[in-house]
């Protein structure tokens, strides 16, 4: 891994951008951090072996793997020991989800979730032989303290809630909410997917979940489990982490996820600065266009997030339109972006789910151009939204 410091010399030409970058605005995931992708490349020659095996090279392998762990595990706050590694944010979090509810079996009351959680988490805590209890949110987002208070018992299992949103960018109250977990015994699990390394590392957690790809690096999932909770790793058990992983961790991802980590930290007070910016000016545009309802909190928010709502004109014609002025952005449900369906998020939260547009604006180092593409989007939007319209004959 690169050091911080290091910097290209003045004769070192500029890296390419990956294609379509230029045009971006919807970093879900977006491309890997330049550090992170030259650090993937030299690892594949360096840490190829399977670091459980005893020859040289696999020894190599995991004293590089240690090494990943160490820069990911100081950067959360946490010890090496209490951090494993996931091919996915997914897989992280179906362990995590499995895990809780295999350590706390006897506790026999629904665990308790707000009703705007990533898609798959809810689906999996559905499809289990207890649903959940959904607790409801305010119309920014937030979930309703006093409901979410009020579902928590000494039977409940395990608790699940967003660190923020990842459709609307909006906080969760997490220290209230882990208290009022706490006062019954019962453990938190955080999903940071969202915002980790774009935003705090959450505290106020028994068990946190993160993806590296919203750090700029590679699709690897971290998981965070505290000394004390009762917490019961896969069945039978596995070779690897510790029990945890269901697959064995590629090292050149983990090598190249703790270099994007390293960078993005470095730089990220000012990108947080810069991106905040740039989201309000999408807020303000947005606001500004007719019978369009932009939602989620204003201030207490992730700051590279935004969502709006356009009434008449469905999701997909937008997208499509604003794509072919060369601006790229996303529409439907952040986590079934396949199929464009609604948002359970908006739609939990009361607000309009027809017209959805989402901007999850990518690292500057990433994409350089990321201004002159937010200027055209504010430029276009008016325009296409007036122009769709007209097409409905409204």
């Amino acid at each position: 891994m690169a050091r911080e410091t290091d910097s290209p010399s003045p004769d070192t030409p500029a890296p390419r951008l990956p294609d379509g970058v230029d045009r971006l605005l919807d970093a879900t995931p977006g491309p890997l951090h330049p550090t992170a992708r030259e650090t993937l490349r030299a690892a594949e020659s360096a840490a190829w072996a399977d670091p459980l095996a005893r020859h040289a090279a696999g020894r190599r392998s995991r004293a590089l793997l240690d090494r990943a762990r160490a820069v990911l595990a100081e950067g959360l706050g946490v010890r090496p020991e209490e951090l494993t590694l996931h091919a996915s944010g997914d897989q992280a979090a179906r362990t995590a989800v499995a895990g809780l509810a295999n350590g706390r079996r006897r506790c026999t009351a629904p665990p308790v979730t707000s009703s705007v959680e990533h898609s798959t988490l809810l689906r999996w805590l559905r499809s289990a032989p207890t649903p959940p209890t959904e607790v409801p949110v305010d119309p920014g987002g937030a979930v309703d303290l006093p409901s979410w208070a009020g579902a928590l018992g000494e039977e409940t299992p395990f608790a699940v809630l967003q660190s923020a949103n990842h459709e609307v960018g909006t906080r969760q109250p997490l220290p209230a909410a882990r208290d009022a977990a706490a006062g019954h015994g019962v453990p938190l699990l955080v999903d940071a997917r969202a915002g980790l390394g774009r935003s705090d590392v959450p505290q106020d957690y028994d068990v946190l979940i993160g993806d590296a790809t919203s750090w700029g690096g590679p699709r690897l999932g971290v998981l965070v489990v505290r000394p004390g909770v009762r917490f019961t790793p896969h069945q039978p058990p596995s070779r690897h982490e510790g029990g945890y992983a269901l697959d064995p961790v590629d090292v050149p991802t983990a090598l190249a996820a703790a270099e994007a980590w390293q960078q993005v930290a470095a730089a990220r007070p000012d990108e947080d600065a810069r991106a905040h910016q740039l989201i309000d000016r999408i807020r303000r545009c947005a606001a500004e266009v007719p019978q369009v309802d932009v939602v989620g909190s204003p201030q207490d928010r992730l700051p590279h997030l935004c969502t709006f709502s356009v009434l008449y004109v469905d999701g997909e014609t937008l997208v499509d339109e604003l794509a072919r002025r060369g601006v790229d952005v996303a529409s439907g449900s952040a986590c079934t972006s396949d199929t464009l369906e609604p948002s359970h998020v908006l739609a939990a939260m009361g607000a309009l789910t027809q017209g959805n547009v989402r901007v999850t604006l990518p690292l500057e180092a990433v994409a350089p151009g990321r201004e002159e593409t937010v200027q055209r989007l504010c430029r276009e939007l008016p325009d296409v939204v007036a122009s769709c319209r007209a097409r409905l004959g409204l």
